[in-house]
């Protein structure tokens, strides 16, 4: 299995600020990290729990993939992210088993890791992300 571990579980919000009471306040849940991404048009907050962590995604530009979510199926999970020891060689065996692939080459994501995403249709229905340390 080329599946490390679960990354995260990303949720996408109208207000970082606004779950932060929620999320840190009354979970009790460690900030780790806050970011912008601006070629996804996000601001994001990572919060620790164990061994994996809940990214808070809020959008920064109208057009968006968090906003259009949010419009379409409003607050709530937006995706959950593995961890993979070799993410070309993960996508590689993914699309050979007949997996659509959102992202066929990585890109750069949050954290300065690598990223790709999976197409819902093949995944029954829940968006994931794959991630690399390197």
């Amino acid at each position: 299995m080329f599946l490390q571990k679960l990354d995260h579980i990303g949720i996408a919000v109208k207000s970082i600020e606004g779950c932060l009471d929620f999320y840190s306040g009354v979970l009790g849940l460690e900030v780790e990290t806050l970011f912008s991404v601006t070629e996804q048009g996000i601001k994001a907050c990572m919060l620790k729990i164990g061994n994996t962590k809940i990214e808070l995604l809020e959008s920064t530009t109208e057009g968006s993939p968090i906003a259009k979510y949010i419009e379409k199926r409003g607050e709530g999970i937006h995706h959950i992210c593995f961890e993979v020891e070799d993410i070309e060689t993960s996508l590689h065996t993914l699309e050979r088993k007949g997996i659509t692939l959102i992202d066929k080459t990585p890109r750069m994501g949050a954290e300065g890791k690598k990223i790709a995403f999976l197409h819902p249709k093949n995944t029954h229905g829940v968006l994931i992300e794959l991630t690399s340390v390197f």
